[in-house]
């Protein structure tokens, strides 16, 4: 009988996505190899159907994140996720570039989802690593809006004018919860951290048209019974002040993300307490991870997957800033 091969924090390939609104700062700026092309995504991490994640250092080079979940179940994600989801790999881990503002766009929740694609719906944390100056996002509506004012703004191409904009910068966190209406703005890269699902109702698209002179499709329709009208405009989390301890910036039934920010200093991550993979993208610098007799460099802009059965490994940095995603 062949013995069982151990786990080790894993690498995958990004998979990239050309977006209309996409650029080539995930080149410039993260250092990834994207073709030419307005490249708007890379999928870090990744079990949406026909995407899934293939890993790319180690032993197990070469297999996909399903492959691994089916044969090592909850040693990989945890007991108490794989009674969850099953060999259903819960996030889905992207890095964006937005050269130009995104449609404005909602996603249903989990039980709308169900119903109508039979699917998980979509609840997301936006990370902004960079931004220009007067950049911003729409994160819900103007205070009183009603269904009643979108449907008429709506039809009269003025949906604009009722959208709530929040300028932001480096470091700023914002929460969107499924049924908030919301858009990135031109300018931005950043961090997302989702529920496996790719599922976007698309409400308004800046009357722009793709390379063949074609507007994208729009779901109106879909998404007039998704939205929440009383969602919150107060999304937007504060930048982390500390140095060397973690903050939690995001915690929900779906994922809890924290940030550290390294500085000069070993950290431990010792919490065996925490049934999950840990998912950690380097925002900032780079530090050195070390497990058991497993040693890594992750460089800003990468994203390693530890898995669950690892519960202790260490941090070095002399400055760098990262995200830590838990289930």
């Amino acid at each position: 009988m062949t013995p069982k091969q151990n786990l080790y924090p894993l690498l995958f390939e990004p998979i990239f996505k050309e977006k209309i609104w996409g650029g080539q700062r995930l080149k410039t700026e993260l250092n990834k190899a994207i073709p030419t092309g307005k490249i708007g995504e890379s999928w870090e991490i990744s079990a949406v159907e026909d995407d899934y994640s293939v890993v790319k250092n180690g032993p197990f080079s070469g297999q996909s994140l399903e492959e691994l979940l089916q044969k090592f179940q909850e040693d990989l994600v945890g007991k108490s996720v794989y009674r969850d989801y099953q060999n259903h790999f819960p996030l889905l881990v992207k890095f964006i570039d937005a050269s130009e503002k995104l449609s404005v766009q909602l996603h249903p929740d989990d039980e709308l989802a169900l119903k109508r694609h039979d699917s998980f719906g979509k609840t997301e944390m936006w990370h902004i690593l960079h931004a220009q100056e007067n950049s911003y996002v729409i994160n819900g509506f103007k205070k009183g809006v009603t269904r009643g004012d979108y449907l008429k703004k709506l039809e009269e191409g003025e949906l604009e004018q009722i959208l709530h904009k929040e300028k932001v910068s480096a470091g700023d966190t914002i929460f969107i919860k499924p049924g908030l209406i919301h858009s990135i703005g031109k300018g931005i890269l950043l961090a997302e951290i989702q529920q496996t699902s790719d599922i976007t109702y698309r409400v308004f698209d800046w009357n722009r048209v793709d390379r063949n002179g074609e507007s994208r499709q729009l779901h109106t329709d879909l998404a007039i019974d998704a939205i929440d009208f009383k969602a919150s405009e107060q999304t937007k989390i504060a930048p982390l002040q500390q140095r060397n301890q973690f903050k939690i910036l995001v915690q929900n039934k779906y994922f809890t993300t924290r940030q550290l920010h390294i500085q000069n200093q070993k950290f431990e991550w010792n919490q065996p307490e925490i049934d999950s993979f840990v998912v950690l993208m380097c925002t900032k610098g780079h530090f050195i991870l070390k497990s058991g007799n497993y040693q890594l460099k992750l460089n800003y802009g990468e994203t390693v997957l530890i898995p669950a059965e690892i519960k202790q490994f260490t941090l070095e940095a002399e400055e760098s800033e990262l995200l830590a995603v838990t289930v």
